[in-house]
């Protein structure tokens, strides 16, 4: 029997439990078997058909759904009106630049164009074999149900998903599969369906992230993305504050730019998405979701929000507290109260509903952990007083009991998963980049298990929503960058959970089994009494591209278990940024490197004690000499870089020549008083801070 912190969320998927991929050592699916099931066999297999496949959606999805199609023998069938744009074509470039002009090439060679006239399909379409429709045409309900009719007349059996931004799966008659911005870029997906269907798990085996929700209006994405551009606008027509300055405020207060995100999608396709998710939430919730004047005319009209070839203005200007504090409660008084309905309605999983936020809304937050942190009474607090700047909100649906919702264990895990069979803890992380968020679920999951018992335990991404795992969220570097306080208790902070991995548990396991694993993500890992990865991913140290100095112990922790023969490469790594695949660094930064299912088997062996002739490797707990020649290392970029370099350096010969008992507040104090340098603010971290918190 398997134990749970909170249900995985690629059990969701129909996809079972990470516990269960470590024992099977094998994923749930693979890509070609779930092909097969949708396409048909070799031989027979038919086509994907996405229709309005010039517009934005449609051509983004045509680009992402090709390019991991075309090895399987899958074609692509564009379908559109004549004379629409050529979206198709416009992908290109990007294309060729992420896979190479040959790869480019054959994706775009496996793409059939075709016109329809909107009433009847073209005849070629039947000796294509469609098997599965992606609808991407406008956002008007009788022209996508008439859309359906046609094909389910000619194609029976045809799989159809729409990508539709705002009616529910009940009004379509068919199931959504609403992709998530930028289209051409990002992996989620907003899945509604009855039961996991193939459809969904064919996605998740092609790499990308469908994310199961409920069939209610519009979706968390657009909730989430549309209530902050709605929020925003609210505050323009309460203050006349220009929408460049709202966007300024907003990406400090929360992260995104909605009204520039607007504009680089394509105001006149974007503003008129927006305003009918809006139109449509307003008439199912009420005034909440009204969207305003300045949106009703830009729906229509295409007009920017940011004037022709703008720049930052000359003149700007800082807000009172006073109105600092009203911006806050316009913005983040509606953000809570949507919210709350969606969690009220059980809109999906918290942690998809949190992801969204962060890997689609572009928030630096999730909305779930950001009420979590604040607390429900100051949540509360934030509403109530929006209620009196606008009391038109009131009379939509206020439901403060859902709150109660983030006090159980999917609102406390919604990074960080733990899973048990009584012996075998698996823990499991579902974000790229460590944080404070991170950190504290990591430890309450560690907790947990030894509790239980559990003595052997696995570290891993979570197969869904971390497709990698790239280091620290270096948003949470902004405050020590002034203060050296808030950067040393993230530099002791941080390592020390690092550290229960090693300490606390019998026998530990880190695993990567995705395409990168650099910096804190890294130097976490290292910490386990083990290190397996799949063959080809890539390991690296690139803060001193940042410049920061690595602060969970990575200028000292991977040489203590390393032969000093091997200390050139590490230093190297640390010096110039540059990666390694794992392949390359077994016996001196892995422990073990091979393809997927073998690395998956090798863990779970290490991991229940099963052997695998792997020796465990060491850590010297002694003072140590830490002067290291490395050759061949470019000159700096930089003076930043240059000093990084320095401290990094010092940072490792210092704390090598001390016993280990020392080396973590020795190696966090260097670390922390880096972070407050000169070097670092006027480096990558420093500019990011600036832009973000100077409004």
């Amino acid at each position: 029997m398997i134990h749970v912190m909170r249900q995985s969320t690629l059990e969701t998927l129909g996809l079972g439990n990470v516990h269960d991929v470590f024992r099977r050592g094998s994923l749930p699916v693979e890509a070609g078997e779930c092909v097969e099931r949708v396409f048909g066999p070799k031989g027979a297999r038919g086509s994907l058909v996405i229709s309005g496949a010039s517009g934005i959606v449609g051509a983004g999805k045509a680009m992402q759904l090709g390019a991991r199609l075309e090895p399987y023998g899958v074609r692509v069938v564009a379908l559109d009106v004549p004379g629409a744009p050529d979206g198709i074509g416009r992908q290109y470039p990007g294309l060729s630049r992420a896979f190479g002009r040959a790869v480019a090439d054959r994706v775009m060679g496996n793409i059939v164009r075709l016109a329809y006239d909107g009433r009847r399909l073209p005849d070629e379409l039947e000796a294509l074999r469609p098997r599965f429709l992606l609808e991407a045409v406008p956002e008007l309900l009788e022209i996508k149900k008439a859309h359906y009719q046609i094909f389910r007349e000619a194609f029976p059996s045809i799989e159809i998903r729409s990508v539709t931004s705002g009616f529910p799966s009940r009004e379509l008659g068919v199931g959504i599969a609403h992709p998530a911005f930028p289209h051409e870029i990002n992996k989620v997906w907003e899945i509604v369906e009855p039961a996991p269907s193939a459809v969904t798990q064919l996605l998740w085996s092609l790499g990308l992230i469908p994310v199961p929700v409920s069939d209610h209006w519009s979706f968390v994405l657009d909730v989430l993305f549309c209530g902050v551009t709605l929020a925003g606008l609210r505050v323009h027509r309460a203050t006349n504050m220009p929408f460049w300055k709202i966007d300024k405020l907003i990406r400090r207060l929360l992260g995104p730019n909605p009204f520039r995100a607007h504009d680089v999608i394509g105001s006149k396709g974007a503003d008129f998405l927006t305003w009918s998710c809006l139109h449509h939430l307003a008439a199912a919730y009420g005034e909440l979701f009204t969207p305003t004047p300045e949106l009703v005319e830009r729906k229509g009209t295409g007009q920017p929000w940011y004037p022709p070839d703008h720049f930052r203005p000359v003149v700007d200007w800082a807000l009172s507290e006073a109105e600092a504090a009203d911006f806050r409660v316009r913005m983040l008084g509606p953000l809570f109260q949507m919210t709350c309905l969606m969690l009220d309605e059980r809109r999906g999983h918290l942690a998809h509903v949190n992801a969204i936020g962060e890997l689609c809304a572009q928030l630096r937050r999730g909305v779930l952990a950001l009420m979590r942190d604040l607390g429900g009474a100051e949540v509360i607090r934030t509403v109530e007083a929006y209620h009196l700047l606008d009391p038109a909100a009131q009379g939509t649906r206020w439901v403060p009991d859902a709150l109660a919702t983030l006090e159980g264990p999917e609102g406390r895990q919604l990074y960080v998963n733990a899973e048990h069979d009584g012996t075998v803890g698996v823990v499991t992380i579902g974000r790229e980049s460590y944080s404070w968020d991170v950190d504290r679920e990591l430890n309450r999951a560690l907790d947990w298990l030894k509790a239980a018992g559990v003595r052997r335990v696995l570290v891993s991404g979570d197969f869904h929503l971390a497709t990698q795992m790239v280091g620290a969220d270096t948003s949470e570097f902004f405050p020590a960058l002034d203060d050296a306080s808030h950067g040393l208790a993230i530099t002791s902070g941080w390592p020390t959970t690092a550290r229960r991995l090693h300490d606390e548990f019998g026998v530990s396991v880190g695993f990567v089994g995705g395409k990168r694993c650099l910096a804190g993500m890294l130097e976490l890992l290292v910490h386990c009494h083990y290190l397996v990865a799949v063959e080809g991913a890539e390991l690296g140290w690139p803060e001193v591209t940042l410049p920061v100095v690595p602060g969970m112990e990575g200028c000292h922790w991977p040489f203590r278990r390393a032969a000093r023969e091997h200390w050139p490469r590490l230093l190297r790594m640390l010096l110039t940024g540059e990666s390694v695949r794992a392949r390359d660094a077994v016996g001196w930064l892995v422990d073990a490197a091979s393809p997927l299912n073998e690395a998956l088997a090798t863990a779970w062996r290490l991991a229940s004690g099963a052997g695998t002739g792997v020796a465990r490797r060491p850590v010297a707990v002694g003072s140590m000499n830490g002067t290291v020649e490395v050759s061949d290392v470019a000159e700096a970029d930089g003076p930043g870089q240059a000093a990084a370099r320095s401290a990094i350096v010092e940072c490792m010969r210092r704390s090598c020549g001390v016993p280990l008992g020392e080396a973590l507040a020795l190696q966090a104090k260097l670390a922390a008083d880096f972070l407050a340098s000169p070097a670092c603010r006027a480096g990558r971290v420093g500019s990011e801070a600036a832009r973000t918190l100077v409004a």
